[in-house]
């Protein structure tokens, strides 16, 4: 039986490299995910009241130490892997050639893009990082 059918799906890739390691980190990133929104979601919507929170909030109570940056950051480290990855995987299923070469290449590049985004804006954001 095989691993599509057991469990769903894709199936480990037999050979090594980057696919599998690939394979390895959805799977992590998306458990990472889901305790990252999690935690997230209760911070900032049970912890904290919405209605008080502005951009002075995020400053000086979120974003006070180097542990919420830090939090926020891995978020958006799994976000972008796990997002970009799959589309890469849809990629992969539905086109070949240079077709394949030249959606994938500008899909890291845009990854890549708004990765360095968020963390210019996580590290250069003003306030006290203690």
């Amino acid at each position: 039986m095989s691993a599509v059918a057991r469990g769903g799906g894709r199936a480990r890739p037999q050979a090594g490299g980057f696919d599998l390691a690939v394979w390895y980190l959805m799977r992590l990133t998306g458990l990472g995910l889901f305790v990252l929104a999690l935690s997230h979601f209760l911070i900032t919507h049970v912890l904290y009241d919405p209605a008080q929170q502005t951009a002075h909030w995020i400053l000086s109570e979120r974003w006070a130490n180097i542990a919420g940056r830090t939090v926020d950051w891995l978020m958006l480290l799994f976000v972008v892997f796990h997002s970009f990855m799959g589309v890469r995987t849809v990629l992969f299923d539905y086109t070949s050639g240079g077709l394949r070469v030249v959606l994938t290449m500008t899909l890291y590049l845009v990854g890549f893009v708004l990765f360095a985004m968020g963390t210019i804006a996580l590290v250069s954001a003003p306030g006290v990082i203690a």
